[in-house]
């Protein structure tokens, strides 16, 4: 019964472990192990969910964790982002100038810290900052705190022309 309910649930939700599968490991030659991983991992901690949070949060949560122990372990950092699903509009220039203002944005996300680079993308992906500080396990008003840092960091990176 729990095997079922497991896997319909990671069904309905697998965008997140493509998602921080391409955030963590973009440029490895062996994604498809890391997703194992990570399916591993939420299956193991499978029995601690305790529907307090939706489980898409519980499960970005445990991804999260799960990928930057991975790298800890590894002591490698990824090189490159990808963030699927969205339509960043930096300005309201020409669709070239849009994709280049995107590809700038993926550049410099790539220079924040894991950490960092997870609480943007749930930002960017219109989790609110509740939701963020539950899955990060941060307050709240840290939350924020780091969300502005964030944007200040890469609107820098903007202004000094990233490369």
């Amino acid at each position: 019964m729990m095997e079922k309910e497991f896997t319909e649930l990671l069904y309905q939700n697998q965008g997140i472990v493509h998602k921080i599968c391409s955030l963590y490991f973009n440029n490895r030659s062996d994604i498809e192990d890391y997703k194992q991983e990570l399916i591993i991992q939420l299956w193991k901690a499978f029995p601690s969910f305790s529907n307090q949070s939706k489980f898409s949060t519980w499960m970005y949560r445990v991804t999260l964790n799960a990928s930057i122990d991975i790298l800890r372990k590894e002591k490698t950092q990824p090189h490159f982002i990808k963030i699927d699903k969205h339509n960043i509009e930096l300005s309201t220039e020409s669709n070239c100038d849009k994709d280049d203002n995107k590809e700038k944005l993926y550049r410099a996300i790539n220079k924040l810290t894991d950490i960092d680079k997870a609480i943007i993308t749930l930002y960017l992906d219109e989790f609110s900052y509740k939701e963020i500080a539950e899955i990060m396990g941060i307050s709240e008003s840290n939350t924020g705190v780091k969300i502005n840092r964030i944007k200040s960091l890469i609107l820098k990176s903007f202004e000094n022309g990233i490369k």
